[in-house]
């Protein structure tokens, strides 16, 4: 095996010092982002959410930006990390002064969701942790109030996010605090150890279950009546999303075309797979419900659902490290866990920076009640959230300390990349003989439909565009999308849960150009392959793509092609 950790020091070029330093300084202003990294030192502390709070990493932002104009990079490598800082930061930036950040908020990724999620992270092996925990549960509310009063400014400049958000985060919180479901307050505080910090982590736990109580009940009652019912963001708010996302400008009118083609393209295959599982019923529907019938295909219990994700991620690193990809020693450690919530999500957190404190972990938060688990929708699942999906892309950027400066390794994130890279990672397993059995093929397409169908809804929806008149699936020709249309197009694209569709739907309006971040960055990491494979001819070597590719670091999409096509 080739050690892909390298012991020569951080580059130290003008432009890799000020991205550290910028690092260092955002950390003051944002610890959850600390925690979240790994990086000790910021566990008792919050950020702040006022409107100066809003303004101050935005300044920082600027500061930044202006020095970084005036560095001349020094060779490939420094221009590349530029390249990488300046497009971030950029349109940081202009989110900032579009108000984004400050007034979009929805169930999933927003201010509460964020404050939330940090406790699930935070180190509680001593009791000086736990006193950080007690520490960080007893901000919450003067948290929460800074917040608001963000929310309050943006809404007086008439930006607040649709109603559904508004009635959607107050849901999701009533899920945390035991008003509606398990309580996630409780459930925490129960963890500390008996002594002395134990009944100051319960105080304080109970401290924070009622600040975030009385901050979903202020969503209800004071600011959904001021947010508008329209779910559609517009164009103009699309296009800054967009290429959020995705670190690249896109053409709208032609990905959402290609999303029709694409998504028709995939239900083809899946019906071959069908007609021989299925005793020549093509049917896809039909083919999924014998497929989640099949006992050896069903696992019962949470916990045996994780052991058998945590074997086939164990699996998975033992076989492709050495042979199909550089897996080193220290990041061959993947975690997967059961969340403390119970909302359906499931996500990859970043192994702690030091690489020992915390591993790398995939999450998967099993809604309440469900203890049945169809094994072939979740074989791709493993490799998407593991290897060769985020934990190889995430944990080998972090071991470059030869190639990237620390901004790079451990806080630079893009979706379309890092989400991009997953669902081509998932498609790679195919190509390297992992899914021959046709159950889990026909997962991996299934899954791969769902992103498809994203690309579609989430541009329909917000961009109010016409149902193609000669579609592929004859639906709804020419009429104009709508949430109800959305579900609708879900509904019979998508072999999921009513709920959970629901939710999805919901997310999708909430957070636009996201879901299709997903399909569309994985079409662009195939077409960066095929480029290099143009290039380069019989010399082209897969695992040297993809040893180059993952070395450049999380980066824009637009600047990854410009980068590879320099190696």
């Amino acid at each position: 095996m080739t050690d892909v950790h390298s012991s020569a020091s951080t580059p130290t070029s003008p432009i890799d010092q000020l991205a550290d330093r910028y690092l260092e300084q955002s950390f003051v202003l944002d610890p959850i982002a600390a925690t979240e990294m790994g990086v000790a030192g910021h566990d008792h502390e919050l950020p702040d959410y006022t409107p100066a709070g809003f303004e101050a990493p935005a300044e920082l932002i600027r500061r930044t930006v202006a020095e970084a104009g005036t560095i001349e990079p020094g060779s490939p490598r420094e221009e590349v990390a530029k390249d990488a800082l300046l497009e971030r930061l950029g349109l940081e930036l202009e989110r900032h002064e579009a108000g984004v950040p400050q007034y979009q908020l929805n169930a999933i990724s927003s201010v509460p969701a964020y404050l939330r999620q940090v406790f699930d992270l935070m180190p509680t092996a001593t009791a000086e942790n736990w006193e950080n925990v007690a520490i960080r549960l007893n901000q919450l509310g003067t948290t929460l109030d800074g917040y608001r009063e963000t929310l309050l400014d943006q809404a007086d400049h008439g930006r607040v996010s649709a109603v559904r958000q508004v009635h959607g985060l107050a849901e999701r919180i009533a899920s945390w605090t035991g008003a509606d479901g398990d309580d996630f307050f409780a459930g925490l505080a129960a963890q500390a150890p008996e002594g002395p910090v134990k009944p100051a982590v319960e105080a304080a736990a109970a401290s924070a279950r009622k600040a975030f109580g009385q901050f979903g009940e202020w969503l209800t009652t004071d600011l959904a009546p001021r947010a508008p019912e329209r779910d559609a963001c517009g164009r103009d708010v699309y296009e800054l999303a967009s290429r959020h996302f995705l670190g690249a400008s896109i053409d709208f009118e032609e990905t959402y075309a290609w999303g029709w083609e694409e998504l028709a393209r995939i239900e083809s295959e899946m019906e071959q797979i069908a007609a021989g599982l299925n005793g020549g019923d093509r049917t896809i529907e039909a083919t999924a419900a014998l497929l989640d019938d099949d006992p050896d295909r069903t696992i019962h219990g949470k916990e045996a659902f994780r052991d058998w994700m945590q074997q086939l991620s164990d699996s998975a690193v033992v076989e492709l490290g050495g042979t199909h990809f550089d897996i080193a020693d220290e990041i061959r450690t993947l975690e997967c866990m059961i969340a403390p919530t119970s909302d359906g999500s499931i996500y990859y957190t970043q192994p702690s920076e030091d690489l020992t404190t915390r591993p790398g972990r995939m999450w998967w938060a099993v809604p309440a009640g469900v203890e049945k688990f169809a094994t072939w929708r979740e074989v791709t699942t493993v490799y998407h959230e593991g290897v060769p999906g985020h934990h190889l892309q995430v944990a080998q950027t972090m071991l470059r300390t030869d190639l990237l400066n620390r901004w790079q390794r451990i806080a630079c994130w893009v979706s379309g990349h890092g989400e991009g890279w997953a669902l081509y990672a998932e498609r790679l397993m195919e190509e390297l003989g992992y899914l021959d059995d046709p159950g889990a093929r026909f997962g991996m397409l299934d899954a791969q439909g769902f992103r498809a169908a994203r690309v579609i809804v989430d541009i329909g929806m917000h961009l109010e565009l016409e149902v193609p008149r000669d579609n592929p699936f004859g639906w709804r020709p020419g009429e104009r999308w709508n949430a109800e249309l959305g579900f609708e197009f879900l509904r019979a694209h998508c072999r999921m849960e009513t709920e959970f569709l629901q939710a999805e739907l919901n997310r999708y309006l909430g957070w636009p150009g996201q879901a299709p971040a997903y399909k569309v960055g994985e079409r662009i990491w195939l077409q960066a392959r095929e480029e290099a494979v143009r290039r380069k001819g019989s010399a082209f070597d897969l695992r040297a793509f993809h040893r180059d590719a993952l070395n450049l670091g999380s980066i824009g999409l637009d600047p990854l092609r410009r980068a590879l096509a320099k190696l």
